[in-house]
């Protein structure tokens, strides 16, 4: 990316206005985390009818991420950014005179136009800064995350005092100031503004998706569907789980969400200098095998046993305390953050003419995640009857993409280094082989 005659107080100025108003669009995002249990309360909503309720921002705020990346690369982040915090901000006021269900899901759907600010700020951000660079500043953008924890932590207080419906106009206007200010204190990337003073026409639509035709990208959003997706739909599930499993009030159930979510944004940060550091595959490889470790641990159900003991019938139960659970998520959200970071390290790299399209896309994919699983964790619930079926879902989804990522990478490994195909299959058959390869593979006589 050619950042000449950009100042490094350009360049924090840019990161820090876009990664303020991402927060905001995040907490925002979310609100339904918690505003959705009073509604729940009130409509007598089954577990399948909430999981839909608090996904439906998801669904919006996922699909929009493609086409907001498109028109930042054609129109600039600054424009795309402001307006769509503006038109958003409507949607989250009108929530407080929505009365029924299917209006609330209505509703819904334009409060989710907040999570399409990512694939806006992505394109922004990454256009400020050099390769070298683009990994720790997308990393900390993407601390916006932390909105979630932001919801998690403050709604139930505010609903306790106000009411959920005061709650969201308060979101609103927070929103609206914010789009403001974005509006009036940040200027055009150097890209935009390089293109609109030689009077270059962007690039249309259709040459903007023409990387999505390759498997790459589309293995890059199965990454991004479990770090990102998943993410969400845990900030989004665990106030109910943490109800249900433990026995919680509103704010503690917040509090444990939050301090999931809290991890899983402020260290996205550190995923990206560990990314620029070590390399994306890397912290990837991390982000997977430690993931899968938590979420098998997680998912399994508290059972009770009893065992024929030598004076008679002995009972016992297995099952993850409070604080085990608390610790383990905390750990989950860690390692999501890092792995968030590091998927997008790969987008600048391999696609940067088409950073918003891709990012978009993989953004999409991945808060696709966000709106199928809270669902998905719902319809569990009613169907199976288990608590913990959602972290089994979990550990497959991490699981295929760890597999996945390991055979991407050995392939292209065998392919850009033939020599790594004549390795034996172990080590210790090295000598036997170094051996064999020195006599020409003709059998040793005896």
């Amino acid at each position: 990316m050619n950042v000449e005659g950009v100042t490094s107080g350009q360049q924090t100025k840019a990161l820090s206005a876009s990664t303020l108003a991402f927060t905001v669009c995040f907490a925002v995002w979310t609100i339904f985390s918690i505003i959705g249990l009073r509604i729940k309360a009130e409509l007598g909503l089954s577990d399948t009818q909430f999981g839909i309720l608090v996904a439906t921002p998801i669904l919006t705020g996922s699909l929009s991420r493609i086409f907001l990346g498109i028109w930042t690369d054609q129109y600039g982040g600054r424009r795309v950014f402001s307006f769509l915090m503006m038109i958003t901000s409507v949607a989250v006021w009108m929530l407080a005179s929505v009365e029924t269900y299917f209006m609330f899901l209505i509703a819904a759907l334009g409060v989710g136009l907040a999570g399409g600010s990512f694939a806006v700020g992505i394109a922004y951000v990454s256009r400020w800064y050099e390769k070298e660079r683009q990994g720790t500043a997308l990393g900390i953008f993407g601390m916006g995350n932390v909105g979630a924890a932001v919801t998690n932590f403050a709604a139930p207080y505010l609903v306790i005092a106000v009411g959920w419906e005061q709650a969201a106009q308060v979101y609103a206007v927070v929103l609206f100031v914010t789009s403001c200010l974005f509006f009036l204190f940040t200027k055009e990337d150097p890209a935009t503004a390089k293109r609109r003073q030689s009077g270059e026409k962007a690039a249309s639509a259709w040459m903007q998706l023409e990387p999505l035709k390759n498997l790459q990208v589309w293995r890059f959003s199965l990454y991004y569907f479990f770090v990102f997706g998943a993410f969400v739909a845990l900030a989004l599930w665990l106030p109910r789980y943490a109800q249900g499993v433990y026995g919680l009030g509103l704010k503690e159930a917040g509090l444990i969400a939050a301090s999931y979510a809290l991890p899983g944004s402020i260290f996205r940060a550190l995923g990206g200098w560990l990314s620029d550091k070590y390399g994306a595959r890397t912290v990837m490889y991390w982000t997977f095998l430690a993931s899968a470790v938590i979420c098998f641990l997680l998912s399994y159900p508290s059972t009770q046993y009893v065992v024929d003991g030598i004076t008679g019938p002995i009972a016992f139960t297995i099952a993850v305390p409070l604080w085990l659970f608390v610790t383990l998520v905390v750990g989950l959200g860690f390692f999501m953050s890092l792995g968030k970071a590091a998927v997008y390290k790969h987008i600048p790299v391999y696609y940067p003419g088409n950073v918003g399209s891709v990012g978009g896309l993989v953004g999409m994919i991945g808060g696709l995640g966000g709106f199928i699983l809270p669902i998905t964790f719902g319809v569990m619930n009613d169907v199976i009857g288990v608590w913990t079926s959602c972290f089994m879902l979990l550990f497959a989804i991490v699981a295929v993409s760890l597999a996945w990522m390991h055979m991407a990478i050995r392939r292209m490994e065998r392919k850009h280094l033939p020599a790594l195909a004549n390795l034996p299959a172990l080590p210790e058959m090295h000598p036997i082989h170094q051996e064999h390869h020195h006599m020409g593979g003709a059998p040793r006589s005896n």
